[in-house]
C-alpha cells in the first residue's frame, strides 16, 4: 500500500501527465521538402484521384501564370489559396483533381529573348523565326521547371507530372481550332483601328498589358484657320482653337470636331502671341483659353477680368458649324496637309477641359477614328511600329519617336515648326495626368491606327444550321454553332449581350465582384486578338488579295489543324501551303497571316484544351480564381472566347482576390524596397506559415504582409501546435476500448461535443463559400478558446489524477479523440504539412496520410440539459472577481477560491468543477474569499476530506492505491 498519510510525500511520480514525442518547436523550414518527398513517394496525388474516382467532382481551373522568373508574394498568395479551396473540396468527399498550367506564350518571354539578343548586338528580325520561337520554347521551359518547384514547396497538390502549357502541340492546335470557330461562324474581322501600341515592343497591347502612371507632358493650343462656314459666314477667316497634349497627332490631323449643343464664341486677344486673330472657342471655356494663351494677367480674377476683353463676337450655336471647312497649320506643304479639314459634330465633345473643339486624328484615338471614319475619313498610317513618323512622310517624315520628349517638347520641333507657321498659340510642358504605360517594358504606348484582326462585340450572331464552307462562309451571318445553347431574349445574340447573360448566371465572390466584370464587358471595344510578334499561335488564316476575304474551309482547317497536332504552331512557319490549300485554290491568290494570336486568347481558349479535353467536352469548370486585374484578363478573355464559341461561360463561379501589400499597404516594388519574398520566408519559417498567412487574411480586398504580420501568423500556428500536441499527448495509449457513448458522458465532454458540431457546420458552410478567412477564425476561435482555455483547462485535473478506468477520464479521452481526428482533418486544407506530421505522430503509416481522408463524421445525440449560457457568464464573472485576489498574493490559484454566485444555473458540484474553485455555494452576489480547507498533495484541490496540507483526498488515495 502507498503511504496516504505522509504530507511529505511527492507524488507527482503517480500523475498522468501527458506523453509525447511530437516537438513544440516546429522547424518547418526543415520538415516539410522530407514530407514532400514522402507525398512524392507515396503517388499521393495518384491515391488521392484512385480514392474520390466516381464520386461527384469539383474542378477549379487553374489560370496559367507567364513562365518568366521565380515566383512572388502574389503567385505565392494565389497559388496556396487554390490549393485551399482544392483541399477542403476533396476533404468534402468530392473529386477534385487540379491540373496546373503555365501561359508559355506573347510578350514576356519574347522580351526577355530579345534582351539577350540585344546585350549580343543581335537583331531578331534577322534570325530564322522557327530559330527564334525554339529559344523562346526553351526559356519557357526552363522556368515551368523552376516555377513547378517552387509552388510544389507552397505545398501545392496537383498533377505537376503532366501539367497544361499552352506551348503543347495538342494546345496550339486546339487554340487554332477555336480561332478558326471563331472565323467559320463569321465572328472575325480584318479592319484598321486605333489599338494600344508599345512603340518599345513594336506591337498592339491587351488592356490588361497596360497600367496607368502619373506623367508630366506638353501641352498647346493650335490655331486652324476657317475657310469656309456656310451657315455662319462671318468665321471665315478666324481661327478655330484645339487643345491637346499629344503635340505628335498635329501631323495627323483630319477634321476638327465640336458640340452641337455648345455654345462658342470669337474673339481678339489684346495680347500674347495670338494679339490680332479672330479665335473661336467655347463660350464656357473663354476664360480659361484666354489665360493658357497669354491673353489675361495671372494675378486678375472676379470683376477685374471683364474690363479686359477688347472685341467680342455674338454666341454660336455649334450646330452652326456643319459644313465649315478649316486648314491644316501645315497645308502650305501641300499633298495631305493641303487637304481641307472638316468640322463634324461629336458627341464626346465637352467644355470640362480645353477649348470646346477638338483635333481629330483617326489614326490615334477611337472616338476620332469613329467619327471620321462615319464621314468617309480614313487613317494615314503615318507613325510606324517604332512610333516613328513614316521616312516618307511630308512633315517630320523619319524623326524622333512620338514619345520621347524632346521630340514633343516646348521647344521641340513640332512645337517649333507650328509656331513658326503662326499657328502656336500656347504651349507648356506641365501638364500633370495619368497615361497608359506598358507593364512590361513600363514605356509609354501610345494609340496607333494599324491592320489588326478583331472579333466584333456587337454583330448579331445566330445558331448555325449547316457547316459553312467556301471562301468567306458565314461572314454575313455572324454564326456560331448550333450546340451553343443560346436562347432567344435577354441581351441579344451579339457577343456582347451573350456574355452579360452569361455573367448574371455565374456566382461571383465576392458578390459585389458581378459590377466590375459586368461594366468591363458593357463598354469594352472589339477584341483585338492579333499581335505583330514571332512567339505564339499564328492566326492561320488564308487571305485573297483580290477580295479581302478570308479563307474559310473546313477541309482546310481540317488540314491546318492536323499539321498544328504534328508539329505544333512552328508548323505554320514552314509549311508547304499549297498542300493545306489543297487543290482547290491557288497559294498565289491568297495571303498567308503570320500575325499571332494575342495570349489572351490563348489562355481564354485553356478551357477547352484542359477542362474538356481531360473530362469531356460536355465538362465546366466549377471555379476560376485569380486576382482582381483579371477581371480585364483571363476572367474577361475566356468569357468572351467560351461565349463565342459555345454561348456560354466557362465556368459556374469566380471568385477575385486582392493584391498583396507590403506591411504598410504599398505596392510592393524594387525600387522601394519592399519586396516580401516567399521563396526567403519558406526557407525562414516554412510554407505553413505562408499558407495560414492566406487563409487568415480578408483576400477579398488587397492584403498586407511584413515581419509584423508574419508575427502574428506565427503567434496563432504556435497556439494551434500548441493544441496539437496537447491532444496527441493526453491520448497516448489511448485505444478502442477505452471509449464510452455520448450517452454515458458528463454534461462537459457532451457540451464540447455539441461545440464542435457547430464548428464543423460552420467550417463545411465557410468552405463552400471559399470564405476562408472565417474557416481559420473559427478553427483558431474554437481551438484557443473553447479547448485550452476552457475544456482542456477545467479537466486537466481528471486527465492527471483519476484512476485511468475512470468513466469521467474515458469520456474525456473519447471526446479528445473525436477532436484529435476533427481537428487535424478541418486543419489539413490550410496546414498541409502540420496536419500529415500530427497524423503521422499518432498514426504511422508507410503510404498513409491524413489528405487521404474525408470529412470527419461527428458522434450523434450530443444535447445537453445543462444552462451552458448562465454558466458560462457565471464563470466569466467569477474568473473577472478572482483575477485581483490573485494580483493581491491573497490567494494564489483559483483553486483556493470558495465562491458565492446567485441564482445557481447548474449544480454546485459541477460548477465548483468548471469555475476550478474550492467551493461555490449560492448567495447575493459574486464573491471570493480564501478557502480554508487543506490541500491535496496530489491533485493540489483543497477538499474537506483532507486534514493537512500534503495529504491525499479520498479520490486520490483511491488511485495511488
Amino acid at each position: 500500500m502507498t503511504d496516504a498519510t505522509d504530507s511529505t510525500r511527492d507524488w507527482r511520480d503517480t500523475v498522468f501527465l501527458p506523453k509525447t514525442d511530437f516537438p513544440m518547436k516546429a522547424g518547418l523550414a526543415a520538415k516539410e521538402p522530407a514530407i514532400l518527398e514522402r507525398w512524392a513517394k507515396i503517388g499521393l496525388y495518384r491515391k488521392l484521384r484512385e480514392a474520390r474516382a466516381g464520386r461527384e467532382t469539383f474542378l477549379l481551373h487553374d489560370g496559367p501564370p507567364y513562365a518568366n522568373g521565380d515566383i512572388h508574394m502574389g503567385h505565392a498568395m494565389n497559388k496556396i489559396l487554390k490549393d485551399i479551396v482544392v483541399r477542403s473540396q476533396t476533404l468534402l468527399g468530392k473529386d477534385a483533381p487540379y491540373v496546373p498550367g503555365w501561359d508559355c506564350h506573347g510578350l514576356p518571354i519574347e522580351w526577355k529573348v530579345e534582351e539577350a539578343y540585344r546585350a549580343k548586338k543581335l537583331n531578331k528580325d534577322e534570325v530564322d523565326p522557327v530559330a527564334f520561337r525554339a529559344e523562346c520554347r526553351a526559356y519557357a521551359e526552363k522556368w515551368v521547371a523552376v516555377q513547378r518547384g517552387q509552388f510544389e514547396r507552397l505545398g501545392v497538390m496537383g498533377d505537376w507530372d503532366t501539367p497544361y502549357l499552352t506551348m503543347n502541340y495538342q494546345s496550339e492546335a486546339i487554340i487554332a481550332g477555336e480561332l478558326l470557330k471563331f472565323a467559320e461562324s463569321g465572328q472575325l474581322y480584318r479592319g484598321a483601328k486605333p489599338v494600344m501600341w508599345s512603340p518599345v515592343e513594336k506591337t498592339a497591347l491587351a488592356e490588361a498589358e497596360v497600367e496607368y502612371e502619373d506623367v508630366v507632358s506638353t501641352q498647346i493650343d493650335v490655331a486652324f484657320e476657317i475657310v469656309e462656314a456656310p451657315n455662319a459666314p462671318e468665321l471665315v477667316g478666324a481661327h478655330a482653337v484645339i487643345w491637346t497634349t499629344t503635340p505628335w497627332t498635329i501631323p495627323v490631323n483630319q477634321a476638327l470636331s465640336y458640340g452641337p449643343d455648345i455654345e462658342y464664341v470669337t474673339f481678339k486677344p489684346s495680347q500674347g502671341p495670338a494679339k490680332g486673330k479672330t479665335l473661336l472657342v467655347a463660350f464656357e471655356l473663354l476664360e480659361t483659353v484666354r489665360r493658357r494663351i497669354g491673353d489675361l494677367e495671372p494675378s486678375l480674377v472676379g470683376s477685374q477680368i471683364a474690363g479686359t476683353l477688347g472685341w467680342l463676337g455674338p454666341i454660336i450655336k455649334g450646330r452652326d458649324l456643319e459644313g465649315a471647312i478649316a486648314l491644316h497649320p501645315m497645308g502650305a506643304l501641300g499633298g495631305f496637309f493641303a487637304k481641307p479639314r472638316p468640322f463634324l459634330p461629336g458627341d464626346f465633345v465637352t467644355t470640362d477641359a480645353g477649348t470646346g473643339l477638338v483635333h481629330m486624328a483617326p489614326d490615334h484615338g477611337e472616338d476620332d477614328f469613329l467619327l471620321c471614319k462615319a464621314h468617309g475619313i480614313d487613317p494615314v498610317f503615318a507613325v510606324d511600329g517604332a512610333g516613328m513618323y513614316r521616312a516618307d512622310w511630308l512633315w517630320l517624315g523619319g524623326q524622333g519617336s512620338v514619345i520621347n520628349k524632346k521630340f514633343v517638347a516646348s521647344d521641340g520641333p513640332i512645337c517649333n515648326d507650328l509656331r513658326e507657321a503662326g499657328a502656336l498659340l500656347a504651349a507648356s510642358d506641365d501638364f500633370a495626368h495619368s497615361y497608359p504605360h506598358s507593364w512590361r517594358s513600363k514605356a509609354k504606348i501610345i494609340f496607333r491606327a494599324t491592320p489588326q484582326w478583331f472579333i466584333p462585340m456587337d454583330t448579331p450572331v445566330t445558331p448555325a444550321n449547316a457547316g459553312a464552307s467556301g471562301e468567306g462562309a458565314g461572314q454575313e451571318s455572324h454564326e456560331i454553332p448550333a450546340s451553343a445553347g443560346m436562347t432567344a431574349g435577354g441581351n441579344g445574340a451579339t457577343l456582347r449581350g451573350i456574355a452579360l447573360d452569361a455573367i448574371e448566371t455565374t456566382r461571383w465572390v465576392p458578390e459585389r465582384s458581378i459590377n466590375r466584370i459586368r461594366s468591363m464587358v458593357e463598354g469594352r471595344p472589339d477584341w483585338v486578338i492579333s499581335r505583330q510578334r514571332a512567339w505564339g499561335v499564328p492566326i492561320a488564316l488564308y487571305v485573297n488579295r483580290a477580295t479581302g476575304d478570308y479563307l474559310s474551309d473546313p477541309e482546310v482547317n481540317a488540314r491546318i489543324l492536323q499539321a498544328f497536332t504534328n508539329g505544333g504552331a512552328d508548323a505554320w512557319f514552314q509549311a508547304d501551303h499549297q498542300a493545306l490549300l489543297g487543290e482547290r485554290y491557288n497559294l498565289a491568290d491568297y495571303e498567308v497571316i503570320t500575325d499571332i494570336l494575342d495570349v489572351w486568347f490563348d489562355s481564354g481558349s485553356t478551357h477547352a484544351f484542359v477542362v474538356e479535353a481531360r473530362y469531356g467536352a460536355d465538362a465546366r469548370a466549377d471555379l476560376y480564381l485569380e486576382g482582381s486585374d483579371q477581371h480585364r484578363g483571363w476572367f474577361q478573355s475566356s468569357l468572351l472566347e467560351s461565349c463565342g464559341t459555345r454561348g456560354r461561360a466557362p465556368y459556374g463561379a469566380v471568385l477575385t482576390h486582392g493584391f498583396a501589400l507590403d506591411g504598410n499597404g504599398r505596392k510592393m516594388s524594387k525600387s522601394l524596397g519592399n519586396v516580401v519574398d516567399p521563396l526567403k520566408i519558406i526557407g525562414e519559417s516554412g510554407a505553413d506559415i505562408l499558407r495560414l498567412w492566406v487563409a487568415q487574411t480578408d483576400y477579398f480586398e488587397d492584403v498586407r504582409i511584413g515581419k509584423e504580420v508574419l508575427a502574428g501568423t506565427g503567434d496563432t500556428y504556435r497556439k494551434l501546435r500548441n493544441t496539437f500536441r496537447y491532444l496527441l499527448g493526453a491520448l497516448d495509449g489511448f485505444d478502442e476500448s477505452e471509449k464510452v457513448s455520448v450517452a454515458e458522458m458528463p454534461e462537459l465532454e457532451r457540451y464540447v461535443l455539441a461545440k464542435l458540431a457547430e464548428l464543423d457546420a460552420e467550417l463545411k458552410a465557410a468552405a463552400n463559400d471559399f470564405e476562408f478567412n472565417r474557416y481559420s477564425r473559427a478553427l483558431t476561435d474554437f481551438a484557443n478558446e473553447d479547448l485550452s482555455a476552457f475544456f482542456f483547462d477545467i479537466r486537466k485535473d481528471c486527465l492527471y489524477c483519476d484512476a485511468a478506468t475512470d468513466p469521467k477520464r474515458r469520456a474525456y479521452r473519447t471526446v479528445l479523440d473525436t477532436l484529435f481526428h476533427a481537428l487535424v482533418r478541418y486543419a489539413a486544407p490550410i496546414l498541409s504539412f502540420t496536419a500529415e506530421e500530427v497524423w503521422q505522430a499518432r498514426f504511422p503509416s508507410e503510404d498513409g496520410s491524413v489528405h487521404l481522408l474525408d470529412w470527419p463524421v461527428l458522434p450523434e445525440g450530443t444535447a445537453t440539459t445543462a444552462d451552458w449560457t448562465g454558466i458560462l457568464f457565471l464563470r466569466g464573472l467569477v474568473t473577472e472577481a478572482i483575477e485581483p485576489k490573485r494580483r493581491e498574493k491573497i490567494i494564489r490559484s483559483s483553486l483556493e477560491a470558495e465562491v458565492t454566485v446567485p441564482d445557481l444555473p447548474a449544480s454546485s458540484e459541477l460548477l465548483t468543477e468548471l469555475f476550478i474553485v474550492s467551493k461555490v455555494e449560492p448567495g447575493d452576489s459574486v464573491t471570493v474569499t480564501p478557502t480554508q480547507r487543506h490541500k491535496c498533495g496530489r491533485c493540489w484541490r483543497h477538499l474537506p476530506e483532507v486534514a493537512e496540507d500534503g495529504l491525499l483526498c479520498d479520490r486520490c488515495a483511491k488511485v495511488v492505491g
